[in-house]
């Protein structure tokens, strides 16, 4: 995982977007603390507004608190699974972005059915994370 330090030796003064007007927000949906704090520190580095939930249920009780700009979720965690989690949000949410994570091999029409505005592998690299976050909420704008 990259650390700030690490951020601020590669990229320059913290944080690099200092001039939007009001910082998209993300919630990261993943079990594996490690996965959800480096996407938060990546993310944040960048002038994201980012928060967490670590299961599908934490996510939508945050959503009802306040709606995200884009959800990024793992498929697999426990209590309520990313699949659940993409059900739910497109009853409720249908037009909210989202982004799956994923180390497992998707199949396309799984993939299609999940109707994701993109697929991130596990292990990714962060321009692969920038780049993909920033193009997705670009198409939502």
């Amino acid at each position: 995982m990259r650390t700030r330090e690490g951020m601020l030796e590669l990229y320059g003064a913290y944080p690099r977007r200092v001039t939007q007007p009001a910082s998209p927000r993300v919630l990261v949906v993943d079990d594996e603390p490690q996965v959800r704090a480096t996407v938060r520190e990546a993310l944040a580095y960048e002038g994201y507004d980012v928060s967490e939930a670590e299961n599908g249920a934490d996510a939508l009780a945050s959503i009802a608190l306040s709606l995200p700009d884009l959800v990024i979720f793992d498929l697999w965690m426990p209590v309520m699974d990313g699949w659940q989690l993409r059900k739910k949000l497109r009853e409720v949410h249908p037009g909210l972005p989202v982004i799956v994570l994923s180390a497992l091999e998707l199949d396309p029409a799984k993939l299609l059915a999940l109707a994701a505005d993109a697929l991130i592998e596990k292990p990714f690299d962060l321009d692969t994370l920038y780049k993909t976050v920033s193009e997705v909420l670009a198409r939502h704008a």
